[in-house]
């Protein structure tokens, strides 16, 4: 009997307690405090999920033009309401330039 090792969407759905598919484009990083981020984008929904393990694991729907910079502060980058910092930043960005594909379905 050979164990097939279970597939990265099962592993990090366990982790932030959401649905993710094998359908879906998905993205994990990690912050320099150990901070987790899972980014989620299901074929022809029009935004993507985004987790944050110091926001609890909730969810956050961000889509092309999700990311501000300086609103509310000068220099604080937030998306939907959540402050992130330039790495995290950069990669939701790669992230949802990846997935956008999936959102014009």
């Amino acid at each position: 009997m050979i164990d097939t090792p279970p597939l990265i969407e099962q592993l990090l759905a366990r982790l932030c307690g959401g649905s993710i598919t094998a359908e879906d484009y998905v993205g994990y990083f990690v912050n320099e405090f150990g901070e987790e981020l899972v980014f989620a984008q299901r074929p022809g929904e029009k935004t993507a999920r985004l987790w944050h393990s110091d926001m609890d694991w909730q969810i956050f729907d961000v889509g092309d033009n999700s990311i501000r910079v300086g609103e509310p502060m000068d220099e604080v980058i937030t998306v939907s309401g959540l402050i992130i910092d330039r790495p995290e930043a950069t990669w939701l960005s790669s992230c949802l330039a990846a997935s956008s594909h999936l959102r014009r379905r």
